[in-house]
């Protein structure tokens, strides 16, 4: 059984479209272009269109730093817990590691894997858990291209645990979620699946929810380190 699901919204045509904000190689676009989709999140300037999606062009400083990465791929994938699909994607419940491609999985549940990778991916993630399905005999695998009906932020930073002790009830302690934990929780009073990957040696969450949640997680964030300094960042390619 194979299912898919989502769907981008249009934006006002009057952005930047290309690898930077205007004046480090971006372009405006043509009259008449849009961009195909738009995150919940509303991108602070300068706007540019990245893989058809707008996106936030700002460059933070600040140490501590909050990311929109919902333009990546999001599939979630279903299979038995116990069977050769589950062993095949190599990640068990409560751990999550980058594939050599750089595509995330995740155990966000029993029996359930998130894979996260670049903008557009999603029909090849799709794609390969097909292949995965068909390479494991008399389980039933499922996978759902939930890309635009979810929302994705990355939390970069030292203090971000120390962050989200404030609005989380989970230990964010080394001990307990190190590099490469994965759980779902309730982060400021929303359903939140967290991913801990740290980018070359800095803290570093992905915080996944649902779409009508993502602007109120992302200002929560916000708000809860404001006295860290806290600044966001923009999206840039390839943004896994």
């Amino acid at each position: 059984m194979w299912t898919r699901r989502g769907s981008g919204c249009v934006s006002e045509p009057d952005v930047w479209a290309g690898p930077g904000p205007a004046g480090s190689g971006g372009s405006r676009l043509p009259a008449g272009t849009e961009p195909v989709a738009r995150s919940p999140i509303t991108p602070p300037p300068p706007v540019l269109v990245i893989e058809g999606w707008e996106v936030s062009g700002h460059r933070a400083a600040a140490g501590l730093t909050l990311t929109d990465l919902t333009p990546l791929a999001k599939v979630q994938v279903r299979a038995p817990a116990g069977g050769h699909a589950a062993a095949e994607l190599g990640v068990p419940f409560g751990r999550a590691a980058r594939r050599a491609d750089r595509t995330v999985v995740a155990g966000s549940g029993p029996g359930e894997w998130l894979l996260l990778a670049a903008p557009g991916q999603g029909p090849a993630l799709a794609g390969w858990a097909a292949e995965l399905a068909a390479r494991s005999p008399g389980e039933l695998v499922t996978a759902t291209d939930v890309t635009h009906g979810r929302a994705l932020i990355r939390f970069t930073g030292p203090a971000a645990a120390d962050v989200l002790r404030k609005v989380c009830g989970i230990d964010f302690s080394d001990r307990i979620t190190p590099d490469g934990a994965a759980f779902r929780s309730s982060v400021a009073a929303v359903a939140t699946d967290v991913i801990r990957l740290d980018t070359d040696g800095v803290r570093c969450y992905l915080l996944h929810c649902e779409r009508s949640s993502g602007a109120y997680l992302f200002g929560e964030l916000l708000a809860a380190g404001r006295e860290f300094a806290i600044e966001t960042d923009g999206f840039t390619l390839p943004g896994i």
